[in-house]
């Protein structure tokens, strides 16, 4: 029978669940598709200087994996286009934040009207940003530099290349460490997402295994914080300590409803991050296991 493939999205929950055993317990044959790797492949071509590839461009063609995470405006997206099926029993919620350089004179949110900012095409960094800075800027007001994978807006606001990147996850904690400033946080929320042919036993059986390391996470996360070195470029492994890493996201066990499912695409359509077209038109009952 063919494993079940898991893709990690650069968190601590797969690992801890990995290390103590919890997938055997749960008896799921598994494999790990590691996120940061998975990445690796992505890649459109570079329209001016900008990549516009990301997270739903990969739902779209397809990851090699069973279940997966997106921010859940992608998730969303892609599941009200038919390109598998969003898990409406959990999603989870990640730290996130536009920085920038220590010496930049940005100090506060509205110093960020006029400022390029970072971020990957159709991803969470993307979506969030335009929720976030709209009570600064209009959404379509927002200047926008479409830089790729999040190692890659790390590297370019480390090298100095770009004024601000939106950040989340272990790549904020770097940035956190190396002295880059937060200038509004972008915290959102993540979802999964289900191959069509996913095994819905097998499916079940990796939360299960997932809401066990979650409380262990919970009560001691000290012991699990060196798992996010794994999701980094290996540049960074020794100009960091992940003892001084927060736990990143985190899984909450309550349902996607149809209410924040529906508003989610409204708000895609209000802010035209999409075009008519483009837009899925799927029902919360056709786009989400609930």
């Amino acid at each position: 029978m063919a494993k079940f493939r898991v893709a990690t999205h650069g968190r601590l929950q797969e690992w801890v669940a990995q290390e103590k055993g919890y997938y055997e317990a749960e008896g799921l044959e598994y494999e790990f598709a590691v996120y940061a790797e998975m990445q690796a492949s992505w890649g459109g071509p570079s329209v001016g200087g900008e990549i516009k590839y990301g997270a739903l461009e990969s739902f779209q063609d397809g990851r090699a994996c069973e279940i997966s995470s997106a921010c859940h405006w992608a998730v969303n997206q892609s599941s009200s286009s038919g390109k598998g099926r969003m898990w409406g029993h959990a999603y989870s919620v990640t730290p996130s934040g536009i920085f920038v350089s220590p010496e930049s004179p940005v100090r506060k949110p509205a110093d960020l009207r006029d400022v390029e900012i970072g971020v990957g095409y159709h991803s969470g960094s993307h979506f969030s940003t335009l929720q976030m800075m709209d009570p600064i800027v209009p959404a379509r007001e927002v200047k926008l530099k479409f830089i790729g994978r999040p190692s890659d807006r790390l590297n370019k606001l480390v090298d100095r290349e770009i004024a601000a990147a939106n950040l989340f996850g272990a790549q904020q904690y770097v940035g956190e460490q190396l002295g880059f400033r937060k200038i509004v946080d972008t915290t959102f929320m993540i979802g999964f997402l289900v191959e069509d042919d996913a095994d819905l036993g097998d499916v079940e059986k990796y939360f299960r295994a997932l809401r066990r390391a979650q409380l262990d996470i919970d009560l001691e996360p000290e012991k699990y914080k060196h798992y996010l070195l794994r999701e980094l470029p290996e540049r960074y492994h020794g100009m960091v300590d992940p003892n001084g890493f927060g736990p990143g996201e985190r899984i909450v066990f309550e349902p996607y409803t149809r209410e924040m499912f529906e508003r989610t695409h409204r708000w895609m359509a209000t802010v035209q991050v999409f075009s008519e077209e483009e837009l899925g038109r799927g029902s919360y009952e056709q786009a989400v296991l609930a």
